[in-house]
């Protein structure tokens, strides 16, 4: 298992920029990102995009969307990379962050997988079964979404939440019965565990994934400015990957230690790519939250709208 499989790596990275902007506090802007296994770090790295960034970057690695979040709301990180369904949780817990950017991609690699031998042939036969999935991950939505096409719900399974590293134990120890999660979680499962895809989440799951900024982070002008130049730049290194799928592949591995077929299965699903965040994509995030609600897994019901801000929106064309 690779160290980056870890329940939660926080990994800080200092790297040197060339700007002298200041932050409301005073002295030099520094940019804290939270990023996920294969995230921004290492797209913008291939695509060559973080030479010439104009201030200084601390990253922190977390294994998932949600405990990322957590630390944007408490100002640890400014700005950091999730899913569709962390914004989710962290609106319903009332957190001070804001959705500034939307991406969009394949959902071929948001599978719930079992074991290559496992008796389950199709989802209805999930009931009664024991699932890991990270709480308030995409994984999650992607659960509560597949069971709800077969006429299931939470209450008719088992879910063990569990963080990767954690779950990709339980699984192939066949502790769990199904395993939800998303690439290159899912490639590394299939080539090095043989793990088959019981279903994924074409038909069901939106595809976004957001890049979340803290208020504090937002409110700082400084802080602000260097939050948008980021996101241009992903916005700009997703562009890039989608025409250098091999390069983008290849560099993966070598920023992750994942196995190059690894990272290569995971690229030809297809990656991401910038979309307007717009009311298309406030009304099908609300779409989720509400089957959160009516599943009885969130508390009342979330306004995503609230915890969206467009003010980056005509930088990305």
């Amino acid at each position: 298992m690779s160290k980056l499989l870890s329940a939660l790596v926080v990994v800080v990275l200092a790297l040197s920029g060339c700007g002298t902007a200041e932050s409301s506090g005073g002295g030099e802007v520094v940019l804290k990102v939270g990023d996920q296994k294969g995230g921004s770090k290492s797209l913008l790295t291939a695509a060559g995009l973080l030479d010439d960034f104009p201030y200084r970057i601390e990253w922190s690695t977390f294994t998932s969307g949600p405990p990322l979040l957590e630390a944007a709301s408490a100002g640890a990180i400014d700005v950091g990379g999730v899913g569709n369904t962390p914004p989710i949780f962290a609106a319903a817990a009332n957190a001070k962050i804001a959705a500034v950017y939307a991406a969009q991609g394949s959902v071929e690699g948001d599978a719930l997988l079992v074991p290559a031998d496992s008796p389950l042939k199709s989802v209805p036969e999930l009931k009664g079964r024991s699932i890991a999935v990270a709480k308030g991950s995409s994984a999650h939505g992607q659960v509560l979404l597949t069971l709800a096409s077969a006429g299931l719900t939470t209450k008719d399974v088992t879910l063990n939440f569990l963080q990767p590293s954690d779950a990709y134990s339980a699984f192939t120890q066949k502790r769990v019965d199904a395993w939800a999660v998303w690439d290159p979680y899912t490639s590394q499962a299939q080539l090095e565990a043989g793990a088959r895809a019981l279903t994924d989440g074409r038909g069901k799951s939106n595809g976004y994934t957001f890049q979340v900024a803290g208020r504090a982070a937002l409110a700082d002008p400084g802080k602000e400015a260097a939050v948008k130049e980021f996101v241009r730049r992903v916005s700009r290194a997703q562009r890039w990957a989608d025409t250098h799928r091999e390069e983008w592949a290849s560099v993966w591995a070598a920023e992750t230690g994942l196995k190059v077929e690894v990272a290569r299965a995971a690229v030809e699903r297809g990656g991401d790519l910038p979309v307007k965040l717009d009311g298309a994509v406030v009304a099908s995030e609300q779409e989720l939250a509400d089957a959160f609600t009516a599943d009885g897994t969130l508390p009342g019901k979330v306004d995503f709208e609230e915890f969206v801000d467009t003010r980056f929106q005509g930088e990305l064309s």
